[in-house]
């Protein structure tokens, strides 16, 4: 059983910047960040993978978004540039043994972290 601790969730205006972390209690193959707005679905944001350091981003995070890993650590990062009001939700941090349903399907996640609130005031 991994355990998944969140921080970093914060307040901020349009066009500033948050860096979510999530820890680790064990080994995975992936992690990912999802959000969810209440009464929308978890929409994938970011995903690496820990042997080849492969990321993938969704459209919409892309070129402002970057994630990382720290091995040793077992801390996986989102740092979140030019954030735009419509970021606002909550963030979930995601992690996986095998990953076999897509980077952007939470079914390749076992594991989930308790969510951080980021808000973006415009």
């Amino acid at each position: 059983q991994v355990q998944l601790v969140e921080s970093g969730g914060d307040s901020v205006q349009a066009g500033g910047a948050l860096r979510l972390s999530c820890a680790a209690s064990g080994n995975t193959n992936c992690m990912g960040w999802f959000r969810q707005a209440p009464g929308k679905e978890r929409e994938a944001v970011a995903t690496i993978y820990q042997a080849s350091g492969n990321t993938r981003y969704a459209d919409s995070v892309k070129g402002r978004f970057t994630i990382s890993r720290d091995n040793v650590k077992n801390t996986m990062y989102l740092q979140m540039n030019s954030l735009k009001p419509e970021d606002t939700t909550m963030y979930y941090c995601a992690a996986g043994i095998y990953c076999v349903y897509g980077w952007n399907s939470a079914r390749s996640y076992g594991y989930w972290g308790q969510g951080n609130q980021v808000t973006v005031s415009s």
